[in-house]
């Protein structure tokens, strides 16, 4: 049975329409199912009205039925130095360098090399779409088919010996001539934070269980260690920017499905630490205002803390609470609100981002959720929908079951 609108009580749901899939970004994957989290940490007071097209969504996901699943054995790279199940990416901005064709290649930030090895990116992201795709209709409708369906492709990336990726990214954001593997690569999965919330999602409906649960389980649990405790994952922890905002929420996201505590509090510290060492006292984020796209980077990056903030809150602690050395995060919301409400306004413009066009960011719901201050909500009801939004991805809405 399809469920009803009632039962959408303090939840979102969105579908983003784009002709050509393919093209989709990954700051373009909303994060959330994240009404998993705690309920004490989002605001439950009022049903929250949002939209979504569930006949929209149920036809997206009946196009992914047929689909076999596509991992990242499927493309091998030759250029890699790991092994056919690790996952490898080269770094986005790097290019032949003109004087030195031969020779290791040199930086253009802000400028994407297409001819640059990206498969395995796709594949993943690909992944993304379908598994979330499918979980959700399987929410709408309690069709078995879609549940089955999304279990098929998290047993190819996690399980099955044959496909499944290696837990770690010892071969991400690699570079010719200079690097086989960098741990800002660690990026690249920020979309398993989608999956992973659909994995819990699958295992409260009674779908996903037995063995199948238990190597899913295991490989975030091997990953979350592989995080916290290789170099990659340390240097990635400590870069002090959006890098290390999405580190944290991949950790908290992780140690959620393998039921980690122990993760999770390292998760929590990570956001206090990192909120201190990134935040300014006007509510900007300086390291990414030096970028040549600070917009879009200072968005990407409040968009990591206030998912963040949602999945490492607990109901003793709300981590939008937590006092920096220069405030809350409620702070570096006020610095960002009056250029979306007058674009014109923005002091930060560069060569490579020399206008605003300002879009609906699901980090205003989420700060809505943890502060309850409906002006968030308003404010992002009066924004238009973007048009890089990604055309089927989805945020789920609460399904209180996880916090029973």
């Amino acid at each position: 049975m399809a469920r009803s609108k009632k039962q959408y009580k303090s939840s979102t749901w969105f579908l983003r329409n784009r002709k050509d899939h393919r093209k989709n970004k990954t700051f373009g994957l909303l994060i959330l199912m994240i009404g998993l989290c705690l309920p004490n940490c989002t605001n439950q007071e009022k049903e929250v009205e949002l939209p979504f097209n569930d006949k929209a969504i149920v036809a997206q996901a009946d196009e992914y039925l047929d689909e076999a699943p596509i991992t990242i054995t499927a493309f091998p790279a030759e250029r890699s130095a790991g092994g056919v199940n690790d996952y490898f990416s080269e770094g986005s901005y790097w290019w032949p360098d003109p004087e030195n064709p031969d020779g290791p290649y040199i930086r253009k930030d802000g400028q994407r090399n297409p001819n640059n090895f990206g498969a395995h990116k796709k594949a993943l992201k690909q992944m993304v779409e379908w598994v979330t795709t499918l979980t959700a209709a399987y929410q709408i409708t309690a069709d078995e088919k879609y549940a089955q369906q999304a279990i098929r492709h998290l047993t190819a990336w996690f399980v099955a010996p044959v496909t499944r990726m290696n837990p770690n990214l010892l071969y991400g954001q690699a570079i010719h001539g200079i690097s086989t593997g960098r741990g800002i690569g660690i990026i690249d999965t920020l979309g398993l934070i989608n999956v992973s919330l659909s994995i819990r999602l699958l295992v409260a409906a009674g779908k996903l269980g037995g063995e199948n649960y238990t190597a899913i389980q295991q490989w975030f649990s091997d990953y979350g260690d592989w995080l916290t405790t290789h170099p990659y994952g340390i240097e990635e922890r400590d870069n002090n920017n959006n890098h290390s905002t999405w580190w944290g929420a991949q950790v908290a996201a992780y140690a959620l499905v393998a039921q980690r505590e122990d993760l999770l509090v390292i998760s929590r510290e990570q956001f206090k630490k990192q909120l201190d060492l990134q935040m300014a006292a006007d509510g900007s984020f300086p390291d990414e205002l030096g970028r040549t796209k600070p917009f879009h980077y200072t968005s990407y990056n409040l968009r990591g803390w206030t998912t963040f903030c949602q999945l490492a809150s607990t109901a003793e602690e709300n981590l939008w609470t937590y006092e920096s050395k220069n405030g809350n995060l409620k702070k570096a919301l006020e610095f960002v609100l009056p250029y979306l409400e007058t674009p014109a306004s923005w002091p930060y413009l560069t060569h490579l981002e020399t206008s605003l066009h300002v879009s609906r960011n699901d980090y205003l719901v989420f700060a809505y959720w943890s502060s309850g201050e409906e002006k968030y909500l308003d404010f992002w009801h009066q924004l238009p929908q973007g048009e890089d939004d990604h055309h089927a991805n989805l945020v789920l809405w609460q399904n209180k079951t996880l916090n029973e």
